[in-house]
């Protein structure tokens, strides 16, 4: 069992799911962009959902073409949708029953994150907080991610390390936390690294 929820995105093989899933992690992602580097095909994901119990799996897709993702949906069959449009998001409510996930990407100004969350918070069930440059969680990121985590659920996804896991979750209060997958050196062998020993702090003593 582990001390919060956690996530797992960008999830592209076997190794990665059982491992994290047998730690207890809540959720797991995959991608169904083709055009991105973590896309995964529909027989590999079905292989691999085929293989894990216990998690809710998440659809991930940086598209904004309703009509593909719908599509998509339909293939993947999800427990949970995750986007990064968040103009989506009221379609994708009067749709689906799913729970809906919105990445916030964290190299944006303080009120531009805090609007995007206010004007959303009737549909995403989890704000996604990740950061494309891989910020660190310094400055003032602690004082302000607690203003938010007291309003909105938050899955913090950049920053984290063995070192301010524990601070971040009795300290800022946040819903969860987010990792990466990674790729395997070869089927069926890898190195967990850093997400093994960020999940080995978060396990209940």
């Amino acid at each position: 069992m582990l001390k919060t929820i956690v996530k797992i995105s960008n999830v592209t093989n076997l190794s990665d799911a059982r491992y994290c899933a047998g730690m207890g992690v809540e959720m797991l992602g995959f991608s169904i962009d083709e055009t991105s580097e973590a896309f995964i095909e529909l027989k590999r994901f079905q292989d691999i959902r085929s293989w894990v119990s216990g998690v809710q799996i998440v659809a991930e897709t940086d598209s904004i073409e309703a009509d593909t993702l719908l599509e998509r949906l339909i293939q993947y069959q999800p427990d949970v949708i995750q986007v990064s449009h968040a103009e989506l998001l009221p379609w994708l409510k009067s749709e689906t029953s799913k729970a809906l996930i919105l990445r916030v990407e964290a190299d944006q100004d303080a009120d531009t994150i805090e609007e995007i969350m206010t004007n959303n918070v009737a549909y995403a069930t989890y704000f996604l907080l990740e950061s494309t440059s891989d910020a660190s969680f310094d400055g003032d990121w602690p004082a302000f991610l607690n203003t938010l985590a007291s309003r909105f659920s938050i899955l913090l996804g950049f920053g984290i390390t063995t070192q301010n896991a524990d601070f971040l979750l009795d300290d800022v209060n946040i819903a969860g936390i987010a990792l990466r997958g990674s790729e395997e050196i070869r089927p069926g062998y890898k190195e967990f690294g850093e997400l093994m020993d960020v999940l080995e702090v978060l396990e209940e003593e």
